[in-house]
């Protein structure tokens, strides 16, 4: 790939992961933005990213005595970001709100530009101050921010944009300001679309419809959203009412979803949507520097003694948690590692649904189980989720352990640590699962039910384990019993037999998948199939 010929891009995302101590993500739509930069600045690529400077970030979710979660915000302060020095307005609500922008290039990332209303002075500051926190009205005023003011900031900043690439619909209202400018200079609102789509890509993310943002027309026009447009006109690009991932659709030239099964999930469900970009699928992936240990990485390229590096990193995990939460596992035993956010379709607590079958292996301590995950603040069933883990901590002490307030550092600790990677969704609502990816390049070994990138990565019994057939059906009660099953059947007849009474087999298996998704799944192929997929302009 000649860098030189290559489209520059300007990549919108509402957050980013790029270090912990960075609050400024809140869950894997964020991990994979700042993997995407981070891997962008490693191929030298023409790419800038777009988002929000929070002033308090995510939510600090931590666990009280009654085993129940509770949010924390604190307002953060960072001395690694650079003031630009410009400043920028943006109508939200009729009045004009002022914006500064920060740059920052302090992890090893392409330049970072984040919008920021946290003005001295300002009574706007609550714009900026939570991600995905607050009402519907605060949720539009951030996506007006990051969408519209993000083009006057690249603008301001004298950047150059061939492509604008929305990850997810946040930054849909970007291309209302694209069209306002092209009409600006006398173009109808049809050619100025038009013009617009040529320019505009698109990332899609969740395949539950209902999980897809929108807001009534009444609401966006009082908060200014339109943006120079009409009713009419707005209702044309998002719908009645207005959705962002539909805007989104309509709005590109093309469109991806993030793993091969999510593009086939996606078209399936916004088929009905006309004149939408089409949707191809390109895998999400990792920065390997970030998330693979150097020494398991070392041991795995020079031919090392895998097991004694995993056993290091396995015993660092122990005394980690045993130092935080005075719960001391034992590093001969299995230890499965399962953290992600707590959303019911995930089904954190699958592997206890049948307790006749798995007590008598936690009582043991032959399988233990560490758990870790977030719920959004509003959201009280993934709070549910998280009590049910608690709960099963006080109920299987030493065995089971729940991690609260999951951060990257707990995320890089498990993905390293753990023997085996769990993941069981309800297939096909996991778009793509980057932990496992993280899991499998540190030879920590999937069991997976075939959703997300597993089904691209899984050779059933080599590199992993697959849970069940890829069964699907809209039944969730015959699903959730058909995948328990095979959730038992797999761990309790094939990982725990391999593990505790065929251990070079084990370590073949963890070399294998090291050996398979090192390179299919990290940012370098993921950004040339952008480059290559994407961001071309579509031959006509």
């Amino acid at each position: 790939m000649n860098n030189q010929h290559l489209p520059t891009v300007a990549y919108f995302s509402m957050e980013y992961g790029l270090h912990n101590d960075f609050k400024i993500y809140a869950g894997g739509l964020g991990i994979l933005a700042g993997d995407f930069i981070k891997g962008a600045k490693d191929l030298g690529v023409p790419l800038i990213g777009i988002g929000i400077r929070w002033k308090q970030g995510y939510t600090e979710q931590r666990i009280d005595h009654e085993g129940k979660p509770y949010d924390t915000f604190a307002d953060q302060e960072y001395d690694f970001l650079e003031d630009t020095g410009v400043r920028l307005t943006v109508t939200v609500k009729e009045a004009e709100v002022p914006c500064k922008v920060w740059k920052t290039e302090h992890f090893g990332n392409n330049p970072l530009y984040l919008l920021d209303a946290d003005l001295d002075g300002s009574s706007h500051s609550w714009m900026t101050s939570r991600l995905y926190g607050g009402s519907s009205e605060e949720r539009i005023a951030q996506e007006i921010i990051l969408g519209i003011c993000g083009v006057k900031a690249i603008r301001a900043l004298s950047l150059e944009a061939d492509v604008y690439h929305f990850n997810e619909g946040h930054a849909a209202l970007a291309a209302t300001e694209l069209i306002r400018e092209k009409m600006a200079g006398g173009l109808s609102f049809e050619s100025a679309w038009r013009k617009t789509r040529e320019e505009v890509v698109f990332t899609t993310h969740t395949p539950v419809k209902e999980g897809n943002e929108a807001h009534t027309l009444d609401l966006l026009g009082t908060m200014s959203a339109y943006n120079g447009l009409t009713r009419e006109q707005m209702e044309q690009i998002g719908g009645n009412p207005f959705n962002m991932t539909v805007a989104g659709l309509r709005l590109s030239r093309r469109s991806n979803a993030v793993a091969a099964l999510h593009a086939r999930t996606a078209n399936q469900m916004w088929k009905d949507v006309s004149s939408r970009s089409e949707i191809i699928g390109i895998t999400n992936a990792i920065h390997l520097p970030t998330w693979a240990d150097p020494r398991m990485t070392q041991a795995y390229e020079n031919g090392g003694d895998l097991w004694a590096v995993h056993t290091e990193l396995k015993g660092e995990l122990i005394d980690w948690i045993r130092g935080h939460t005075g719960i001391a596992l034992n590093p001969d035993r299995l230890l499965i590692g399962f953290s992600r956010r707590a959303a019911p379709y995930k089904r954190s607590d699958l592997i206890f649904s049948q307790p006749e079958l798995i007590t008598p292996y936690l009582e043991s301590g032959q399988i233990q189980i560490v758990f870790s995950g977030k719920a959004h603040p509003n959201d009280e069933t993934g709070k549910q989720i998280v009590s049910r883990l608690v709960t099963m901590m006080k109920k299987y002490p030493g065995s089971v352990v729940f991690l609260e307030n999951y951060d990257m550092t707990i995320g890089a600790k498990l993905t390293r640590g753990a023997d085996v990677w769990l993941n069981n969704p309800r297939r096909p609502l996991e778009a793509s699962g980057t932990s496992g990816m993280k899991a499998a390049v540190n030879g920590v070994l999937n069991c997976s039910i075939l959703d997300g990138w597993w089904p691209e990565a899984c050779l059933d019994g080599e590199n992993g384990w697959q849970i069940g057939d890829g069964f699907e059906t809209d039944d969730v009660a015959e699903l959730d019993r058909h995948d328990s099953a095979a959730l038992y059947d797999t761990i309790l007849h094939r990982v725990v037999p391999t593990y505790y009474h065929n251990q070079p087999r084990w370590v073949q298996m963890m070399r294998r998948s090291i050996e398979t998704t090192r390179e299919a799944f990290s940012t370098k192929r993921m950004l040339l199939d952008y480059y290559e997929q994407l961001y071309q302009p579509l031959r006509k």
